[in-house]
């Protein structure tokens, strides 16, 4: 009983290890996780977050609503959320201008 044990915790752990990937560092992996960890020592920081240009109807003299202001919101973070991960795919693939590019496009949109 304590050899079945035995194998059948080795072959769990070789298992586990099995579906771990290989962490590989790209072109800009270092500046990725530093740009990552800026964000999240900002997170306390009111004047941090994310930004945009104002939009022509911002400039119509309308108000925005809630609404409005929720749904750009959301459409912000799911800009910068396809920016980032495209820039981690790019680096994945050794990229470097390609990672390097859309980093800057993401460090536009984020006031740290």
């Amino acid at each position: 009983m304590t050899k079945l044990r035995g194998r059948a915790g080795l072959l769990g752990f070789a298992l586990l290890c099995w579906n771990i990937p290989v962490a590989q560092a790209g072109p800009c992996s270092e500046d990725i996780a530093q740009f990552e960890a800026a964000i999240r020592q900002s997170a306390g920081n009111v004047n941090a977050g994310l930004t945009a240009p104002q939009s022509v109807g911002a400039q119509l003299d309308r108000q925005p609503t809630p609404d409005s202001l929720k749904q750009a919101q959301q459409r912000l973070q799911s800009k910068f959320s396809a920016t980032m991960a495209r820039a981690k795919r790019l680096d994945a693939k050794g990229d470097r201008t390609g990672c390097t590019r859309a980093l800057s496009v993401a460090k536009r949109m984020y006031i740290l």
